[in-house]
């Protein structure tokens, strides 16, 4: 299965690797090219706190059976093949454009700051 933008998924993180939870934020060209290997992805994970990079997404709109953050400072690129298990739930269109203006500030000092 190919994955796509929006799209949470089990994956293996770090060395040793351990299942977390990722979303999907590259583009679905590259996510479905076969000239690369990888796609791009920020983790969620149990704690965290306000911030310009982070963004708490709740269970009835993340799927997942508790509120998870999003960490838009770690985004990072990671192999295909350590992708594990789609978890059948898709981020909206508005709350994409609101992942990608997260992001933003994680590497440009000069991006607006969200409300």
């Amino acid at each position: 299965m190919t994955a796509k933008r929006a799209e949470i998924w089990i994956a293996n993180l770090g060395d040793p690797p351990q299942r977390h939870w990722v979303l999907i934020v590259s583009l679905d060209a590259r996510n479905k090219s076969d000239r690369t290997d990888s796609v791009l992805i920020i983790p969620l994970g149990r704690k965290g706190a306000e911030g310009p990079t982070t963004m708490l997404l709740q269970p009835g709109e993340s799927g997942l059976p508790r509120p998870s953050w999003l960490k838009g400072h770690f985004i990072t690129t990671l192999a295909k093949s350590d992708l594990i298990e789609y978890q059948q739930r898709k981020l909206s269109a508005s709350r994409m454009r609101e992942v990608s203006a997260m992001i933003r500030p994680a590497f440009d000092p000069d991006a607006p700051m969200l409300p």
